[in-house]
Parts: structure tokens; sequence; C-alpha cells
């Protein structure tokens, strides 16, 4: 397969993706996010990396955030949000994270390519599902030619940029340059 034909089968299976996402549950997850001020993430992988590329963005909004793994992560306490990406929605140490803050008394939200996974199916408070191919899921998804969770983790660096700039214009007050304001001035 030459690159144009790569590139054209990628963008083919992303529209394809971002038709199929459930708009409402978007807009769930969008909320939640909107509804709270202290705010902790957790991922693994090239799935790790959309995730905390988002959590930088809510505390360039000027969201309290914390990277679970992070030596000065605070505890979590009632009323905070985690949000956990799990692509086949059951990987380990991230359930053991979730149960663990939850019974903290985290409000927990699974975002996931695999609804049907333990950590979605039995402790996540919701579950935002990114119907696109995961490495080792079982569910209903926009199938890919790519290697293993390719797929969904591309969507999510995507749509987790679509749900900042959608924050960005429903908020009062704020602002792509009043964001700036509040990136790493040390570089």
């Amino acid at each position: 397969m030459d690159y144009r034909e790569t590139y054209q089968k990628i963008l083919e299976e992303y529209r394809e993706v971002f038709e199929r996402l459930d708009q409402k549950n978007m807009r769930d997850f969008i909320d939640e996010v909107k509804n709270h001020d202290r705010i902790f993430l957790i991922g693994v992988g090239r799935e790790g990396m959309a995730t905390k590329a988002f959590a930088m963005r809510l505390m360039h909004m000027g969201k309290d955030v914390h990277w679970i793994w992070d030596d000065t992560t605070p505890s979590i306490k009632p009323g905070d949000l985690l949000i956990a990406t799990l692509g086949d929605g059951k990987i380990g140490h991230i359930d053991y994270v979730c149960r663990r803050a939850k019974e903290a008394g985290a409000f927990i939200y699974v975002v996931t390519g695999s609804p049907s996974g333990e950590t979605a199916k039995t402790v996540a408070d919701k579950v935002f599902f990114v119907p696109a191919a995961v490495y080792r899921g079982t569910d209903d998804v926009v199938p890919s030619f790519q290697p293993m969770g390719n797929l969904f983790e591309q969507c999510l660096l995507i749509l987790f940029d679509i749900i900042i700039m959608t924050m960005v214009d429903e908020m009062p007050g704020l602002s792509f340059e009043k964001m700036s304001a509040n990136h790493r001035n040390i570089e």
C-alpha cells in the first residue's frame, strides 16, 4: 500500500468513528468534566499519552489536574473526578486504581473502546464509549487495518481536543488566549 492509499484509508476510519460516536454520550462526558474543578487522570501506553495531553489542556483551562502516576499527586477525595482510559476496558492496575478511587468517594469516568470490559461494567459511574478498534477488544466498533489499538489511540487524541475546544466555547470568560497564560513559561 502506498502513502496516499494508506492515509486515505486511515481518514476513512476516522470518519466512520466520528460519525458513529454517540453525541449524547460525549455531551455527558463534557458536562461531567465541566462540573468538576479537581480532576485526576490515568492511562497507559499510547492511549495514556493522549490522556496526558488532555490533562495538560485541562490544566491550561484552570482546572486542578493531577496525573495518577506523578509523585506529587495528592489524595483523591469525595467530589473529585477520575478519568481513566482503558482501551479494552480491563487493564489490571488501572482497574485497581479505579476501585481505590471509588472507595475514596471519587466519581469514576471510564473512556473506552470496550464498554463490556470489567472496569467499565463494574466500577465506572459513567462510560464514554469511543467506537474504535482497540487492542484485544471484543465490542462492536469500527474495525481497523492498523496494528493493535492505533485507531482508538488516534481518535482519542482528536476527540479530547474537540472536547477542549467545545468547553472553551461554552465556558464564559475562557478563551485560548487565557489558556495560553497558563502554559509553562520556563522552557
